[in-house]
Formats: C-alpha cells, structure tokens, sequence
C-alpha cells in the first residue's frame, strides 16, 4: 500500500501537466499571431503611403518649373518628402516597436521591399538630387525623366503593398483556425479530463461510498473491489480491512463483554477482600486477636480450608505460629517453631517473595513437607512486611488444586503489608503505654521522695530525740519532742491527701478551666487561703495529654504556695491573646531569690524540677520569678504550635 500511495496523483499531475503544456503553447501561438498582424497593419498604412508620397514628389517638381520664384520653399519641402520616404523605407524594413510596427517576416514581402528600396536608391532618388542640383532647363529634363519612372516604381509600392495584404489574410486565417483548434482543444480536454478522473477518481469513491452506506446499514459482510494499485486502491483494500475487523470485533462482542465483566467482578471481590481487611485491621485489638480476625477474613474471602500466621521474634530468630485455623495438632507440633530459613516459610521470609505451589510437585526448599502429610493439594506463603521490615510469613492451604492469578498473588501481598502496618501499630501502642506508665511513676517517685520521703526522715529523727529524751527522765523534752512528732505526721498525711488528689485528677472532655476553678476551690477550702481565677481571651482546647501536664503544673505551684509561701492570696491568670498563651500562678506569699536559693538547685528539692519537666514534655517553658517578701510567679508559656489553644 505504502508502496504505490504515490501513483494516482502522478496520473493526475502528469495530466494537467500535459494539459496545461498545450494549452499554453497554443495560447502563445495565438499571441504571437495577433502581435504579428498589429504590426503589418502598421506597416501596410505606411506602405500605401508612400504611394501618396511618390505623387507628392512629382507634384512638388512640377510646380517648381511653374513657379521660379517659390524654388526655395518647393526645394525645402521636396527635401523633407525625401527625407520622410527614407525613414518610411526603414522603418518597413527594421520595424518600430513603439508604434507597433513589424518587420516584413515572409520572403515574398522583402523581396517586394527590396525592389522598392532599389529603385528608389538607384532611379528615383538620383533624379531628385539632380533635379535639386540643375538649372531651369535639366530640371524639366529631370522631370521628363522621373514622370517615366513614377508609373513602374508606384507600380512596385502597390506590388509591395498586396503582397503585405496578402501576408496579413494569411496571418489572419491562421490565427483563426489556431483559435478554432483551441476551443476544439478545450473541449476535447475537459471530454478527456472528466473520462480520466471520473475512471480513476470518481467512480473508486462512488464505490468506496456505497460500501460505507451499506456498512452504516449494519452490513458487515460487504467489500469492495480492488481495481487499481494506487492511493483510491489502498482506500478500496484498507475499507476492507477495516470491515473484516469489525466484523470480527462484533461477533466476538459477546464474549469480550463478558470477559471484561468476569474481570470487573473480579477486581470487585478483589476490593472488596481488601477493604474488609484493612477495616478489620484499622480497628484496635490485641495482637492475637488482630492475627485471629485477619487470618479468618482472608480464609473465607478465598475459600482456603486452613490457614496460619507465624510472627519473626529478633531473640531467637525464629518463627512462631501466633494463630492457625484448620491444622492438626501433628502439624502444630512439627512446625510451631521454625528457623529462618527452614522449610518453605522459613525461605519466604528471607526472601520476601510469596510462593503458591502445588504439593503434588513441591519445590526443593520444602523439607518438611508437612503440607503434604496435612492432605493439603495447593499450599501459599506470603511475607509480613512493615516499611521494608519483615515481621512474618502468613499461610493459606487448600485441600483442592487451586491456581492463584498475579492480581490475586498481589493482593496477598499487600494484604500481608497491611497487616504488618496493623502489628507495628499495635507493638508502638504497647510501647508508648509502657512509656507513658514508667514516666508517671517516675514522676510519682520524685513527687513522694520532695514530700513524703523528706517527712518521714524528719519523723525518724524526731522518735530518736522522743527515745533519748525518754531514757533521760526528761519529761518536757519528750512532750516537746512529741508535739513535733504529731506535727510531722499531720504534715505527712496532709502530703499524701494532697498527692492522693493530685494524680486523681483528670480534666473531662478539654474543659481546663473548669479543672483549674475547681482545684483552686479544694485549695482556699483546705488551707483558708483567698483564690482568684481569671480567664483573658477564648480559643480551641488543647489536646487532652497536654491538658492534663498542665493541670499538674497548676496542682503543683499550689502545693508549693501552700508549703512555702505562707501566702493569704492566690491568682491564678489563663491568658490565650492572639500571639499569646501562658497560664501564670501568683501569690503574695514570703517570696525567695530563685539565683541564690539552694533548694531551687538541689536534688532535695525537686518540685520546680518536675514542673519544669512537664513544661518541656509538651514543648513549653516554665519560669518562675520571685523576690523575698514580694511573692512569687509561675509562668508557663505554650509553644507556638499550641498558642491559642488553651
């Protein structure tokens, strides 16, 4: 097709080239013609003229012997008649193309041209130069002369002018049967044209376009004949082409309409598998039963008659079967523990290539081959996959040969990563709930180590003072040291009261403010000390574990104030301006100089260290500013994430 896509147009170029060639060397030879005959009309008017100008001459002498004394101006003017009949002579012979006039182009009339010009030069124009030369008397000799000469030299003017007569017929029969064969030309041209692309052009089209109507009629069955070789021809076999292809694309329609619906319902279930899944593994549960529910999810989705999880332990490299359904107890026992590497499994999760093979012909890295005395035709192993990191190996087994497509295979695979998402998920949760236990209780060893560990040392050695007054007789000491005693454990049991509230405390559904204003009514109604809550400006809570470090700032700035400051008023400021978050507890109390105080560096002294730690837990900064007999300032500024937002 490729091949002759070019022979048509060179049939059709090559025609209208031809066309085009004749008709304009016709064209051309009419315009030569018509250019000719404008010119020999010229030059047929001036031939007859010179006639005229011949008798003039002979007038002009006459009238020269009659009147002497006009001899002058009749000379004058005999020599300007002279003189015009020579530049008439050469232009009939040279031709003038500004008048136009053209040169005598036929033999005929340069002969006669020349038979003029003959006897003009050799007795016409010496007679008239003699007679302009003589006297009276060879004047009219001359003019006997030339009267002689005048009848046979005009006879050869008008020889000269019917042979241009005759020339000018020719020329003009000529240009006319040139017209004639032009339009007959034109008209067999177009006969012929219209016969030429009507073969190869119009009629290929018809055809072309009676097979399209038939085809828009539903009939597929029709083809069109393949006459020529060139581009209409390549049309004609690519129609049929493309006709034989839609005939097959519409008898096979049926059946790809059903493939294509098989494939959509299996993408269907396929997603549907998967979103069931990865709903079940979204949801919090321990990390068997997350194991249990996924594996019995995949079993039915697939109709799998068994299936297992095994989870890698770093400790001992090995893989250990956390859940199973439909096993025996003989296979449980052989491969409840496997080594990296061991058995089919063992390979998967080393490699992390998933295997689906039938037992029948297992593969060579199957040594146990407990898959076979289990009775199962078809069995999978799949890797457990966290971010590239390998946490297990999943298994379905199937008592019937079973024969798993790549989507299917892929679909494993990535419920495999799914599920190793969920156990990650699950172990980071343990870990930040072991985390979070540990922080608290070393938190509430350093809270009972400032208050009740320091109380108790104080009792210890207040009950030696009791014991060694006593050995001693000496009464008042030990009623002293007593009172002192009962002092310290009022004290102590106030400090475990006060812890007791304090790790009670919750703030409910965000609300601090309504947890501060209650803490500070318990305050004013344990120690008798006036409370002041004041709220500037309103924004979104904050996130309920920052909260709650908060509170425990709040708890503990209390408890200093109540221990310390010996203080008869307390306020306590939420400011929550735009650009600005700070809780800040004051109190009128003794004050101290928190540069120069021991307590506020030592180890003894550790409740401003613990304030300071819940401050950096959540990203803040806890200062305090104080000067002695001035109060005290606890400020707590939030970060610039959460400003705004207490």
């Amino acid at each position: 097709m490729f091949a002759t896509s070019g022979k048509l147009s060179r049939k059709i170029v090559g025609t209208l080239v031809v066309f085009f060639l004749v008709a304009t060397s016709a064209i051309g030879l009419t315009l030569l013609i018509s250019w000719q005959l404008e010119g020999v009309a010229a030059a047929i008017n001036d031939a007859g003229s010179q006639r005229m100008r011949t008798y003039r001459l002979g007038h002009l002498m006459a009238r020269g012997l009659e009147a002497e004394t006009q001899v002058a101006g009749l000379t004058a003017a005999l020599s300007e008649e002279v003189e015009r009949f020579g530049k008439v002579q050469r232009d009939l012979q040279l031709g003038d193309p500004l008048r136009p006039l053209s040169p005598p182009r036929n033999f005929e009339v340069q002969d006669k041209l020349h038979e003029v010009e003959q006897s003009w030069r050799k007795r016409i124009q010496p007679l008239l130069e003699g007679y302009q030369a003589g006297d009276h008397e060879e004047r009219s000799a001359v003019l006997d002369r030339f009267d002689r000469e005048l009848e046979p030299f005009v006879s050869s003017i008008n020889e000269l002018v019917l042979a241009m007569e005759r020339s000018y017929a020719y020329d003009t029969n000529l240009l006319r049967t040139v017209q004639a064969a032009l339009v007959l030309l034109a008209i067999l041209g177009t006969v012929i044209l219209i016969r030429f692309f009507g073969r190869l052009v119009i009629r290929p089209v018809s055809v072309l376009h009676a097979g399209m109507r038939r085809m828009t009629g539903n009939d597929l069955t029709v083809r069109v004949p393949v006459t020529t070789d060139d581009e209409l021809g390549g049309l004609a076999a690519g129609f049929n082409q493309m006709a034989e292809h839609l005939e097959d694309a519409y008898g096979t329609l049926e059946q790809r309409v059903e493939a294509e619906t098989r494939r959509l319902a299996q993408r269907n279930r396929e997603l549907g598998i998967l979103y069931a899944a990865t709903s079940f593994l979204s949801e919090p549960a321990p990390l068997e039963a997350l194991c249990e529910g996924f594996l019995n999810h995949i079993k039915t989705a697939l109709g799998a008659d068994a299936g297992a999880v095994r989870l890698y332990l770093p400790q001992t490299d090995k893989l250990y079967l956390m859940t199973y359904e439909g096993l025996s107890d003989e296979f449980v026992a052989n491969e409840g523990q496997l080594n990296c590497g061991e058995c089919l499994c063992g390979e998967v999760f080393q490699t992390s290539r998933p295997a689906a093979f039938a037992t029948a012909n297992p593969p060579e890295g199957m040594r146990l081959r407990s898959c076979i005395r289990e009775g199962f035709a078809t069995a999978t192993a799949f890797s457990i996959l966290y971010d590239k990191q390998r946490l297990g190996v999943y298994n379905l087994y199937f008592r019937r040969p079973q024969a798993l497509s790549e989507q299917e295979i892929h679909l494993l695979e990535t419920l495999g990563h799914h599920l190793g998402v969920a156990i990650e998920n699950q172990r980071l949760k343990s870990r930040e709930k072991e985390l979070a236990v540990s922080e608290e209780r070393n938190l509430l060893a350093q809270e009972l180590h400032d208050s009740i560990a320091q109380g108790l040392a104080f009792l210890n050695i207040q009950v030696q003072l009791l014991q060694d007054s006593l050995r001693k007789g000496k009464a008042d000491e030990a009623m002293q040291t007593a009172g002192q005693l009962r002092e310290g454990v009022q004290e102590s049991y106030d400090d475990v009261r006060e812890l007791l509230v304090h790790f009670r405390t919750r703030v409910h559904q965000s609300d601090l403010d309504s947890a501060i204003n209650a803490a500070l009514e318990k305050f004013e109604g344990q120690t008798g000390i006036q409370t002041e809550f004041d709220r500037i400006g309103t924004t979104v809570p904050l996130a309920p574990s920052d909260e709650i470090q908060v509170m425990h700032i709040v708890q503990e700035s209390l408890s200093n104030i109540r221990k310390h400051a010996k203080a008869s008023h307390v306020r306590v400021v939420v400011n929550r301006e735009i650009g600005t978050s700070k809780v800040m507890i004051e109190d009128d109390g003794v004050g101290f100089d928190p540069q120069n105080d021991p307590n506020c560096h030592s180890d003894r002294h550790v409740g401003l260290k613990i304030m300071r730690e819940r401050a950096h837990r959540i990203g803040g900064e806890c200062r305090i500013t104080s000067k002695p007999g001035q109060g005290s300032c606890v400020t707590l500024t939030l970060p610039k994430e959460n400003r705004g937002s207490v």
